[in-house]
């Protein structure tokens, strides 16, 4: 008997990576977005991809937490599994991350940090180290005299998102996945998804479109749309080891490095459904922040700026359910490369068990 042809209305990130599990697993899939795959005003490419349970535990809860710490084990694993099919290696780093404050928001990283020791498990709190300016310096030295002190999450990791979402295309290629890209899908229902007036049968649907499944969602839960913005540069003045988070007046700003003297920069957050281009004050909030951390970056090339909306539910955790016959993974929010291994995983290894059951059957 063939295996369960499993269609998947989304191609981002939880759509994607779920769609390379199950193809490697040798399952049927197909994959139907309303954007062409190298699209870059997507949430899942307006994000810095930090891997940070420790550090988002301070804006969110246990949950949350929970799916990013075994997400960050599951990381490395599938990043090494990915490489097995000869594409390009994908950027990870797993060194940490550093909180650091000026002067006047001291107040604010001694608030982060009476949260993390106030939310944290036991067991990960010696994590959590602090850092006078030696030590600071010493972990990174490009801030060496920049600040008083700081915070050193131990085990926290990045990785190059765009690098991912790139390799991941190509793999589903490879493994024969099937792909209905920059047609409008319409309707996602049991046993059918409707893409560009096109009826598709299949055995499995899936709905991983994010904002795109508002009207799926039931009232009393509803769906709704965050506006991020970020920023990409260039600087070649200075260099980072890992990802290094500011506490600033509104929000954290964090700055990740990535590889040729790369830096994303974010992560405005804003409850606004508006999915148009950065605004101009975004972009000097967020400019301003990066020149306070370093003024070398007053010398930064601006490679890009781009705006998306995260879903997000009222409670601000992602999940995995299954409602009307359709499977839908969604609300990851500001938390997808933290949660969405875990996420997958679930959901793949529920929808394996279903096309055993059907083989036994």
């Amino acid at each position: 008997m063939n295996s369960l042809h499993i269609g998947i209305a989304g191609a981002g990130l939880a759509g994607r990576t779920l769609a390379w599990r199950l193809l490697r697993a040798g399952g049927r899939v197909t994959l139907f977005d309303s954007r062409p795959r190298a699209a870059l005003d997507t949430a899942s490419m307006t994000a810095a991809a930090m891997l940070s349970p420790l550090a988002e535990l301070a804006v969110s809860d246990d949950a949350v937490f929970a799916l990013g710490q075994r997400s960050l084990q599951l990381w490395p694993r599938w990043i090494a599994e990915l490489a097995e099919g000869g594409g390009e290696p994908v950027y990870f780093r797993q060194q940490g991350t550093l909180v650091v404050a000026h002067a006047p928001d001291q107040s604010s990283l001694a608030h982060f940090t009476s949260l993390l020791h106030h939310k944290l498990p036991e067991a990960c709190r010696a994590q959590v180290h602090a850092l006078d300016a030696a030590g600071l310096a010493a972990r990174e030295p490009a801030l060496a005299g920049r600040f008083d002190g700081g915070l050193f999450l131990d085990g926290e990791g990045q990785l190059a998102n765009d690098q991912w979402m790139a390799a991941l295309a190509l793999e589903i290629d490879r493994l024969g996945g099937k792909w209905h890209e920059s047609q409008a899908v319409e309707q996602v229902k049991e046993g059918r998804i409707v893409c560009a007036g096109s009826v598709h049968a299949v055995d499995v649907a899936v709905d991983a479109r994010g904002v795109g499944s508002q009207a799926a969602w039931p009232v009393d839960n509803p769906l709704r749309g965050v506006r991020g913005e970020v920023l990409r540069v260039e600087c070649a003045g200075v260099s980072l080891q890992r990802p290094v988070r500011l506490m600033h007046p509104r929000y954290q700003l964090y700055v990740a490095p990535r590889p040729g003297h790369q830096f994303v920069v974010g992560a405005t957050e804003l409850e606004s459904q508006d999915a148009g281009p950065v605004t101009l004050r975004s972009m000097l909030e967020l400019g301003s922040a990066l020149y306070s951390l370093h003024p070398a970056f007053g010398e930064a090339r601006v490679l890009r700026l781009s705006a998306a909306l995260r879903p997000a539910l009222d409670d601000h955790r992602p999940c995995v359910v299954q409602q009307g016959g359709v499977w839908h993974i969604n609300g990851l929010y500001r938390h997808g490369y933290l949660c969405a291994p875990a996420l997958v995983d679930d959901l793949a290894h529920k929808l394996l068990g279903l096309e055993c059951k059907e083989l036994r059957s």
